[in-house]
């Protein structure tokens, strides 16, 4: 095959990767790497970054140390936070893609609608919104699975007269000064945006369906010194990333076997509450009633302190209907609002089939995916030859770094090519897949997430399956992913 660049033929290429994130950037840089196989990247938006170009409310960051939510192989020292935000983590990336010469392989502003599996030339054709036809011998889903907001259906809302948007979809034409302003939603977006707006706003209403746990963000600027030191000293930048992992990697035990080990996490949560909200009766609507960790843990240490506020108000009621200037909650009582804001985050079930994929006798992802996402190593699917997804079902992560699964899932993605060979077909066994996912469940079954009393966006709707997490530590699915078992693999030359 040629180069996607080469000119010879710009509608073949050996690798089609969809999606100019983290995991996108990722597989490519490791194709590039290995030297073996062109590649092309095509991306929806006008620049690269996915989740962290897309979302660009106020306090928008990671709730990742920054040296640890970042590539191993690209290592930046010039981190000004501890807790990187938004902007600067999509400088990070721009710069890795330009820096690795993956920019020039990059098709912005080109939306793929539908990728077909072509079982008699063995190639993926894939349709875009301007009309072209691509093809590939194999077909990268980099899409990722937190940026289709989830909006959501509250009777009334067509007749609300003010803005609204979503977080994910922020309208910074929007002056929120001096404004009655409605949020919808208390996770991990919301409780970074509701402190950023809070002292522009004359009146906020924070509609809370369940509370979440919240542990002290024990964030810090790296002095000029510090930044100085490490990029002149590759030991210490190594040591401060491996000490961040086993950090966080210590925390899987609590969540995946003994919740007993979250006790100090519990402990911690709980002085926290104690501490910053002072008036017993809200400090009992921000009270979870489900063990912790069985939904997202987050971490602030402002999202208290801004609903203390006198004109902030705290509602637990349910949204019994909007109006045109006020939202109804379901106790009678009704606050007036000049702007809505859902921070309701995103439809991740789902995320992964909105691309119209087709495999073998045309059978669509979604239509085998009709209970619930699964996928074998959370990469490869039966039924979809040479189709690998990074961040797919069961591969993320309640404790660590997202990141290091996607380099550990792009490590495996190249192994499979290897033994696909360049022009070779691979195509997981479906007693192989079924397998894997026997144990997946039957190891979810057990944790925080399935067992702590909560329901989360991590469970498919329908069966309740936990569908998105991997519930192991992730050096365990590191030691899975060095090599590929051949034996659960159909392979045709």
């Amino acid at each position: 095959m040629t180069s996607a660049n080469s000119g010879a033929d710009p509608t073949r290429t050996d690798v089609l990767i969809l999606g100019a994130g983290f995991s996108g950037l990722a597989a490519a840089a490791m194709l590039a790497r290995t030297g073996r196989l062109d590649y092309l990247i095509l991306e929806q938006g006008d620049d690269v970054g996915g989740t962290w170009r897309e979302n660009t409310y106020p306090g928008c960051a990671c709730d990742i140390p920054s040296p640890l939510y970042s590539f191993s192989f690209r290592q930046n020292p010039d981190w000004r936070h501890l807790f990187a935000g938004q902007r600067e983590i999509l400088d990070y990336l721009r710069d890795t893609s330009r820096d690795l010469r993956i920019t020039e392989r990059i098709r912005f502003d080109t939306k793929v609608i539908a990728a077909d599996w072509d079982e008699r030339d063995g190639l993926w054709a894939v349709r875009t919104a301007d009309g072209a036809m691509l093809h590939a011998r194999f077909l990268v889903s980099a899409m990722g699975v937190l940026h289709h907001a989830a909006n959501p259906k509250l009777p009334g809302i067509e007749n609300f007269q003010g803005s609204v948007f979503h977080s994910a979809n922020w309208d910074h034409s929007c002056d929120l000064s001096g404004k009655r302003v409605a949020v919808v939603g208390t996770g991990a977006s919301a409780i970074q945006f509701v402190p950023a707006i809070a002292d522009r706003t004359a009146e906020l209403a924070v509609f809370q369906r369940t509370a979440p746990w919240i542990v002290p963000k024990f964030n810090r600027a790296f002095s000029g010194k510090e930044r100085k030191e490490i990029r002149r000293n590759p030991i210490k930048r190594w040591y401060r990333r491996a000490r961040l992992f086993w950090i966080h990697e210590q925390r899987a035990g609590g969540f995946v076997s003994d919740a007993s080990k979250m006790g100090p996490t519990k402990a911690l949560a709980s002085a926290h509450l104690t501490k910053q909200v002072r008036d017993p009766e809200l400090r009992a609507k921000l009270t979870p009633d489900y063990e912790i960790g069985c939904k997202r843990l987050l971490i602030s240490s402002d999202y208290y302190p801004a609903l203390t506020k006198p004109h902030v108000n705290l509602v637990t009621a349910g949204i019994e209907e909007v109006r045109t200037h006020s939202v109804l909650a379901t106790d009678g009582t009704e606050y007036g609002a000049d702007v809505l804001i859902f921070g309701t985050g995103f439809d991740a079930q789902n995320s992964l089939t909105r691309v119209p994929i087709r495999g073998r006798g045309g059978i669509p992802l979604g239509a085998q995916w009709a209970s619930g996402p699964e996928a074998y190593m959370g990469t490869t699917v039966s039924g979809f030859p040479n189709l690998f997804l990074l961040c797919g079902p069961n591969t993320g992560l309640g404790h660590n770094s997202q990141v290091f699964m996607i380099e550990a899932q792009a490590r495996y993605m190249i192994q499979c090519l290897r033994y696909a060979g360049r022009r070779g077909v691979i195509e997981v066994k479906p007693d192989a897949q079924h397998r894997f996912n026997e144990f997946l469940q039957g190891r979810l079954s057990s944790t925080v997430w399935q067992a702590g009393g909560c329901k989360s966006w991590y469970q498919d709707p329908v069966t309740g399956r936990n569908t998105l997490l991997w519930p192991r530590s992730t050096v365990s699915y590191w030691i899975r992913s060095r090599f590929v078992r051949r034996a659960d693999y159909l392979r045709h030359l």
